[in-house]
């Protein structure tokens, strides 16, 4: 009797065990099918935030919705320490993969973490950046899409656009690589057209105001390029411009609703579903060396109808210069 009772209290203990591993194995089953996405983003700007949108808007479309995904979401508001904080929360968080927007935060991301395969968007130039050493073979932990847009095209845009400008303004703030990058490629591009470029810098949104009022003083017609500091001081610049009366073409889409005449530029909610898909290729098991980095896959002619009238611009002539 002693043995049988020996015998039925370890079976309930097996059993116990038993049961106990099998809620492990389920849980542990349950958090695998949910993936762990972070995204770190630069600042609060409408181009960043809608490369933002169209990556989680894709994501959601490819079923990683609702409790298949988390996602881990953190904003620098434009500080350097705080990317550097929030890159080392990422990598502690452990996630499937980070995203990174604008070439700052990736670079803080890639710095504080190696091993996470790493997608970034809205950067124009991930080599010169340290991202990639080969875009088209990335032997990193990062890949992803560029905003680079055909500088040299907008340039002859805005000369067929407003053929008597003699004199090409360029805002930017010379503390960002990307619009180093731009500002290279504009300033040949105006020199080819036998034109003059005029440089302004502006090294925070406070610094705005008055080198855009300076730069339209010696200017015919102002080229933003893909500048987050600019992005981010659009509606300034916008209220200069109709004081001086000095148009303005951006290089991004999104800045022509508050300042621009017009342009032929990218779409960030388009940019970031395209990432959005190079996300979903990495979950789905492919590997960062086996996705290129990508140009963005299209552009369009974006217009400002109240800027338009304000510089007797029509949309046929508009059209036309495209």
């Amino acid at each position: 009797m002693k043995f049988k009772r020996i015998a039925v209290i370890a079976a309930a203990s097996l059993a116990m065990i038993a049961l106990v591993g099998c809620g492990k194995s389920t849980k542990a089953a349950a958090d695998k099918s949910q993936v762990k996405v972070g995204i770190l983003q630069l600042i609060d700007q409408q181009a960043l935030t809608a490369a933002r949108k169209g990556f989680t808007e894709e994501l959601a479309k490819a079923g990683y919705k609702g409790n298949k995904i988390k996602l881990d979401y953190v904003n620098a508001q434009g500080d350097q320490s705080n990317l550097q904080t929030m890159s080392q929360r990422l990598k502690r968080d452990k996630n499937d993969l980070n995203l990174a927007i604008a070439t700052p935060a990736a670079q803080a991301l890639q710095k504080a973490d190696t091993k996470t395969p790493m997608l970034f968007t809205a950067i124009t130039d991930p080599k010169s950046a340290g991202l990639v050493s080969n875009p088209d073979k990335p032997n990193k932990n990062a890949t992803g899409v560029t905003d680079k847009v055909d500088v040299a095209g907008q340039i002859k845009f805005i000369h067929k656009v407003f053929p008597k400008a003699k004199k090409i303004g360029l805002l930017f703030n010379a503390a960002e690589q990307n619009s180093q990058v731009q500002v290279k490629l504009a300033k040949a591009a105006i020199k080819k057209l036998g034109l003059t470029a005029v440089e302004k810098t502006a090294a925070t949104t406070n610094d705005v105001e008055q080198s855009a009022s300076a730069l339209m003083k010696q200017s015919d017609v102002i080229y933003i390029p893909t500048d987050n500091t600019m992005a981010a001081s659009m509606a300034t610049i916008g209220k200069v411009s109709s004081k001086e009366k000095i148009p303005v073409v951006p290089a991004d889409a999104t800045m022509v609703k508050l300042a621009g005449v017009a342009t032929v530029g990218i779409n960030y909610e388009d940019l970031g579903k395209q990432t959005g898909k190079l996300a979903v290729q990495l979950l789905k098991g492919k590997k960062v060396k086996d996705l290129p980095v990508e140009e963005p896959s299209k552009t369009r002619l974006v217009i400002n109808p109240e800027r338009m009238r304000q510089f007797g611009l029509t949309k046929a002539m508009l059209e036309e210069a495209e």
